[in-house]
């Protein structure tokens, strides 16, 4: 991704109007996927780190507060007990997580306890546009992102408009989620598909790439409110969208799934994928994010398990 991001280019139907989805295929390489035994040992651990590094640690909760969102960023800023990074011989200063993920009207809460944990670094990201089912005027959406942006979010995550998605019309949705990426200035934006709304992997492909084209810098699978949310399946068709993008415009778009990832070989057995279908590059969190409020914790407890050779009990693992 550039130091300025995915700027897009003019809307064209040929980057997705002859698409055929190989169904077979896409479901055979993601069972793959799914089975497969992941790396272990020290290797292993390494993984984990890098995933901890790659997640949007997130708060999406109708109760929100400022005290649940500042344990939250210190959760961010120390997501691995620091006595188990010194076991690892790691340094505790490296490893926070990717951001943090908040509503907007956090923005201000996550930004301030960021700056009291000394780690004013870590982005703090917000949904926005109607978050999740986007099901309002475009107008207030685009407020909504200049309200978060203007807090000090430095990421807006995104929902497209599945209505113009369902009835094909992707003029329409280019030229939302275009007016979104003006709205979001030099924030980043995550542009979230729904794809357990979008009705086909067809419509999977063709609504990443006009979101690409739009200017995403991130093609996200889900809300995590969804039925259905991140697959194997659904994020092989992204992710060769992304592939498809890059060969035909020289840009780079990250990735982010999200929802249901509750895992630490899950975590490795998604960053995997990305080093087999997009390169290494893909397995850092400036090109690669995974969206997640349980994982963490999980992830830690197998890093504990490996520097001590037990499994932590509650009292053991810090709070988040």
């Amino acid at each position: 991704m550039a130091e300025h991001g995915n700027l897009g280019c003019e809307y064209d139907e040929s980057f997705f109007k002859d698409v055929r989805i190989n169904l077979p295929a896409v479901k055979r390489r993601a069972a793959e996927l799914g089975s497969r035994r992941t790396v272990k040992k020290h290797w292993q651990a390494d993984w984990q780190l890098r995933a901890v590094t790659c997640i949007d640690l997130t708060t999406l909760a109708g109760d929100d507060t400022p005290s649940n969102v500042s344990r939250l960023c210190f959760k961010a800023a120390h997501p691995v007990s620091t006595d188990v990074l010194k076991m690892l011989q790691v340094d505790h200063k490296e490893i926070t997580t990717g951001a943090v993920c908040v509503y907007p009207n956090q923005v201000t809460a996550a930004k301030e306890s960021l700056k009291m944990v000394g780690k004013p670094s870590i982005p703090v990201a917000s949904v926005a546009t109607g978050f999740p089912c986007g099901q309002t005027a475009l107008a207030p959406r685009l407020e909504e992102i200049k309200y978060a942006v203007n807090d000090g979010a430095t990421e807006i995550d995104i929902v497209i408009n599945r209505t113009y998605a369902l009835a094909g019309n992707w003029k329409g949705v280019y030229d939302e989620v275009r007016q979104m990426k003006q709205a979001c200035g030099s924030a980043h934006m995550k542009t979230i598909l729904a794809t357990g709304e979008l009705g086909s992997l067809n419509n999977v492909y063709k609504a990443s790439m006009v979101c690409m084209m739009a200017g995403a810098d991130f093609i996200k699978t889900s809300t995590g409110k969804e039925g259905v949310n991140a697959t194997f399946v659904v994020a092989l068709v992204m992710i060769r969208a992304i592939r498809d993008f890059l060969q035909r415009t020289g840009i780079r778009v990250g990735f982010k799934p999200a929802g249901g990832i509750r895992t630490a070989k899950d975590a490795c057995v998604w960053l995997s994928m990305m080093k087999e279908e997009l390169g290494d590059e893909y397995t850092n969190p400036r090109l690669f994010r995974i969206g997640a409020s349980t994982l963490l914790g999980d992830l830690e407890r197998q890093l504990y398990h490996f520097a001590t050779g037990v499994y932590p009990s509650v009292v053991e693992m810090p709070l988040g």
